[in-house]
């Protein structure tokens, strides 16, 4: 397998909103990306809110990982939350979800973090297998909660 890493610079800034839009489509979400060039660049490249992480097949960017430090209390250290991983459709089969999440997993040793965790929608059956195959357990005994949109206005304001 010759795939290589390289995060992300600002200059990617329109790549990481492409490939955001490809997962959205794969996820049938689409309709709900709002998020703009502008946007990421900030987040991502001036307030430092995640980062990116690209893999690269021959040099081409060929799938993506979006990843931030979250904090575990129980275990007094930051751990990595991934919150999309994505290689593209004509690129799968190839262990290139693997290579990515074992590059994520030495990032997340390298920096003393506790845990790598993320979420999976629970039709996403091929996903679902691919982690439980890493030995990655879902987490069935909690439920995944919101506050978004007027919803979160409405509380910070009350």
């Amino acid at each position: 397998m010759d795939l290589t890493f390289r995060f992300a610079v600002e200059s990617d800034t329109p790549l990481i909103l492409q490939f955001i839009r490809e997962l959205a489509d794969y996820e049938h979400m689409l309709d709900q990306v709002v998020a703009d060039e502008a946007t990421l660049a900030d987040q991502l490249f001036q307030r430092k809110n995640a980062e990116v992480l690209f893999a690269l097949e021959e040099g081409k960017e060929v799938g993506f990982a979006l990843f931030f430090h979250n904090f575990s209390t129980f275990l007094g250290r930051a751990g990595l939350y991934l919150e999309d991983l994505y290689v593209r459709p004509e690129c799968r089969g190839r262990g290139y979800g693997k290579a990515i999440l074992q590059k994520l997993a030495a990032i997340a040793v390298e920096r003393g973090c506790g845990r790598l965790e993320w979420w999976c929608l629970d039709w996403n059956r091929p996903s679902i297998d691919f982690y439980r195959s890493l030995g990655a357990e879902p987490m069935g005994d909690w439920t995944v909660y919101r506050l978004a949109g007027d919803t979160l206005r409405e509380l910070a304001e009350s």
